[in-house]
């Protein structure tokens, strides 16, 4: 994999009044953090396991990053991704050797197609974040952010199903337990935020539809929350304008094209709870779907001025 940067923002740091620091992987391979844990499985399958082929459910990064494991180790691989999914995201897909079958209007839908299609024919399901390999994985974008800045003092994850958020409590909580580590959810998508706080914490129930469709999981895994609620330090959430308004400020300021943007809006927005001095950012992607762009602009709330 790549050991991707963990640069300084100085615009972010501007606005927010610390010191922000984003790790860049979208500029990983297949354009996430995804793949990751998807080499971490399935470099530990057995030769004969293999022979069975790979089988995934995706919304699109986990879907790239398994493809590209499959095709390293010469394994057949199908993809299930939900109708919906950007057409760059499905091509990408492909293009790493995969067949590609289009099924169900969200995840969850398309993961109980995925899981009846493994049933019959025996493959390995590679699950994008309820699987301890996977979830080692992702672990790893943080064990790369304690080397590469160590005074970060909070760590700020986007969380869909929870493995990133799951696999950086594990590594951040061994290593550095001073640190904290919040994770960010869309008001849409907040099925973990729920979990762990409840209802009395203000979240909006989950509607179904975000422009971070990477984060969209209506059923966080029971591995993941498990952790997630005997580590992480808070839950937030942010609101479609803001992450529609990060998404546009780091294209802007940043030049970077990244996608869902949670975290980035949650420390945007000042939604990080005190006291923090030195945060980190996970940018877990860059496969954003250019054509939502100008849904982004309408979107788009005003970006607080510098300080």
């Amino acid at each position: 994999m790549h050991r991707t940067p963990c640069k300084k923002s100085s615009t972010l740091n501007e606005i927010t009044g610390k010191q922000v620091f984003l790790k860049m992987e979208n500029l990983q391979k297949t354009g996430s953090f995804k793949i990751r844990g998807a080499m971490n499985k399935v470099s530990q399958l057995t030769d004969r396991e293999c022979e069975r082929g790979l089988i995934a459910a995706s919304a699109g990064n986990h879907a790239q990053g398994v493809a590209y494991a499959g095709k390293v180790r010469n394994v057949p691989v199908t993809i299930f991704m939900p109708i919906g999914t950007p057409v760059a995201k499905v091509n990408a897909t492909k293009g790493h050797g995969a067949t590609v079958k289009l099924v169900g209007q969200n995840f969850d839908e398309t993961y109980v197609a995925a899981r009846e299609e493994q049933l019959r024919t025996g493959a390995n399901f590679i699950h994008p974040f309820d699987d301890l390999a996977v979830i080692e994985g992702q672990a790893t974008v943080a064990m790369e952010m304690l080397q590469q800045r160590p005074e970060i003092d909070t760590i700020v994850v986007p969380a869909g199903g929870g493995g990133l958020l799951a696999g950086t409590l594990l590594a951040v909580k061994s290593i550095r337990p001073d640190i904290r580590v919040i994770g960010v959810q869309s008001q849409n998508a907040a099925a973990i935020a729920i979990a762990y706080k409840g209802m009395s914490g203000g979240f909006i129930p989950f509607q179904g539809k975000t422009i971070a469709e990477g984060i969209n999981v209506k059923t966080p895994g029971k591995l993941t929350m498990n952790i997630i609620h005997s580590h992480v330090d808070d839950m937030v959430t942010v609101t479609e304008q803001e992450i529609a308004s990060a998404i546009l400020f780091m294209l802007e300021r940043e030049k970077s094209l990244i996608e869902g943007a949670a975290a980035v809006a949650a420390v945007l927005n000042q939604h990080i709870p005190s006291p923090t001095s030195n945060i980190g950012i996970i940018v877990s992607g860059g496969n954003f779907d250019i054509s939502k762009l100008a849904e982004c602009q309408q979107m788009s709330i005003q970006v607080p001025l510098a300080k």
